[in-house]
């Protein structure tokens, strides 16, 4: 089984040091969460899931998740963490007060995020969809629905689940056919069947909520004519007590390649009663601000991953001794691995984009935040365009690198790497689905190129590239070589989306074709622009804790010579065009 320890310090250096969005600092609902409660909250978060939650990761693949006589039952362990878990309150860590949470903000919250993924994907699937529940009907349900649904969700004691993909329709959720009938009360009666459910059904809370969406038998076709509906597993009373059990029933869960611990299912809704959330044909408005925020979660579901990947690489570097390097130091005919030049490029490339993409993560936490609370509208709609820009890049790149990461630890074990011994091979299945889910990777690439750029409130990316060279506009003599190198990239950013904005008026297959390296250009970029960020701390603060800020310089000094040049390559072969893509014949 793999070993973890969850990097507190590196978290609370970006807590303390990087949490420098004005706009952010203004917001009053956070004056109170100080340093020293964040660190209490994230030592906390550390032991329990390093010494509960990591052994389920083995446990729930070994023993998934099972259908036996229609109920869903959890791996070996699962319950008895979970009761644990709710009972400390962390599913109510990010949550309003007002229905029983703590109120903290993303900025902690997420690295919460982080260490959960890395300790145990699959048990985190069961809490982390009952948070994007709780956000879509806190923002968009009726006070009834949330005073009667909320405190239950908050409290851990009841879960919630997103069901859109049908056997019709993944991403063009237009072709649905989940029907909802309106009942002379006011409710509706949803007929359907729903598939890939995560966390759809199981046996570690009392009531399951799920949001749905389907179309009203009156509403138009296509994604026009879509409505949102919350359908209980179980109905609940007036006086909020469990009722009756609805018309839902779990047909079959998925045997899948990772994540077995979670149960991903297939749903039959048989005129199950539901309620609707938001406007009638405005369901998938209501459903985005679920999906979105659950995008970024899976892009710290790849960071967290990526993170105990690095940490058993690095040990089993240490450990394991393997041929002679040019300058050797052993005695007995053999050096340790982490002596030889390609296995240190290797952990270095890990460590680089690890701390890289935690830092862009945290910046992009005080946007989420502002978006969402700030008094001024002006301010939160610029940062709300600056989230909804970066949320593609986030999920995309940080599962696209979490995939080279796993397999890189896989190629440090060697053999044992592909032998379950270690669990490193695991670390590389549960992974695979994080470039999948919440609309793949490719789908992440098209929104953003045909989307996210620009809306209307102008240029989006122009305005992000120019609050970039603002910020990196530094004096300090000593991170110009950093500074130098960047506006570099900066700029091949810049004629990358020049070039995407004119084929976008003139040739939409180059712009398709070029979109997920047009991603990965803006997304190296932007983790290089939170390492600067760091840099300048690092500088300024050296005396402080030189040993901590020696390894920041030089980590970063690895991203900038070997990493962030891919952002040129990635250009380069984009702007190739797509004529012999679409030309080729395929036989």
């Amino acid at each position: 089984m793999p070993s973890y320890t969850a990097p507190v310090e590196d978290m609370m250096f970006l807590f303390e040091k990087l949490r420098d969005n004005k706009k952010y600092n203004e917001l009053e609902k956070y004056k109170e969460v100080s340093s020293d409660l964040v660190k209490d909250i994230l030592e906390e978060a550390a032991k329990i899931n390093q010494n509960l939650i990591l052994p389920l990761a083995k446990a729930g693949d070994e023993n998934p998740a099972v259908l036996e006589n229609g109920v869903v039952r959890t791996p070996p362990g699962y319950k008895e963490a979970y009761k644990k878990y709710i009972d400390d309150g962390w599913t109510s860590l990010s949550c309003d007060p007002k229905y029983g949470g703590q109120g903290m903000p993303k900025t902690v919250s997420a690295f919460f995020d982080e260490m959960l993924s890395s300790a145990s994907l699959s048990f985190k699937l069961y809490s982390e969809l009952s948070i994007g529940a709780y956000n879509c009907i806190n923002h968009h349900a009726s006070d009834e629905l949330k005073e009667k649904y909320l405190p239950k969700i908050v409290e851990g004691k009841w879960s919630g689940t997103m069901c859109l993909t049908e056997p019709v329709c993944g991403t063009d959720l237009g072709l649905l056919k989940t029907k909802a009938e309106k009942q002379n009360d006011g409710t509706y009666k949803i007929s359907g069947q729903k598939i890939f459910i995560t966390s759809g059904d199981h046996d570690l809370t009392e009531n399951i909520i799920h949001l749905v969406i389907a179309r009203a038998t009156d509403s138009p076709a296509g994604t026009k004519g879509i409505s949102l509906f919350l359908v209980p597993k179980f109905t609940v009373n007036d006086d909020g007590s469990i009722g009756p059990r609805n018309g839902i029933s779990t047909g079959s869960i998925e045997s899948k390649m990772g994540i077995k611990g979670s149960a991903t299912c297939v749903l039959n809704f048989d005129e199950a009663s539901g309620y609707m959330i938001g406007k009638k044909d405005k369901g998938l408005n209501a459903m985005f601000t679920m999906m979105n925020l659950e995008r970024i979660v899976v892009g710290i579901q790849g960071l967290g991953i990526s993170e105990i990947a690095y940490q058993n690489s690095l040990a089993y570097a240490k450990e394991r001794k393997q041929g002679k390097t040019n300058k050797t130091k052993s005695t007995n005919g053999a050096d340790f691995i982490i002596e030889h030049a390609d296995i240190r490029r290797s952990l270095l490339n890990m460590k680089s984009i690890i701390e890289g993409e935690r830092a862009l993560c945290f910046w992009l936490s005080q946007q989420t935040e502002v978006s969402l609370n700030h008094q001024d509208e002006k301010v939160r709609q610029e940062a709300s365009d600056f989230v909804s820009l970066m949320t593609p890049v986030v999920k995309s790149l940080f599962t696209d690198l979490g995939m080279e990461i796993t397999n890189d630890a896989m190629q440090i074990h060697g053999g044992y790497g592909y032998t379950k011994d270690q669990g490193i091979e695991q670390l590389y299945r549960d992974n695979r689905i994080t470039p999948i889910y919440e609309g793949t990777n490719s789908v992440q690439a098209a929104d953003l190129v045909f989307r996210k750029l620009s809306n209307k409130n102008g240029d989006i990316i122009n305005k992000f590239i120019d609050l970039i060279k603002s910020e990196t506009d530094l004096d300090n003599e000593k991170i110009k070589p950093f500074t130098k190198e960047f506006k570099y990239y900066l700029d091949i950013l810049s004629k990358f989306s020049e070039w995407i904005n004119e084929k976008t008026k003139s040739d939409k297959d180059d712009v398709s074709a070029a979109a997920n390296d047009y991603l990965k250009t803006l997304g190296f970029v932007s983790v290089a622009y939170a390492w600067i960020k760091v840099l300048d701390i690092s500088f300024k603060d050296y005396n402080e804790n030189k040993n901590f800020y020696d390894d920041k310089i030089n980590t970063a000094k690895f991203y900038f010579e070997k990493v962030l040049p891919r952002a040129e390559l990635h250009y380069k072969s984009a702007i190739s065009g797509s004529s012999n893509i679409m030309n080729f014949k395929f036989n």
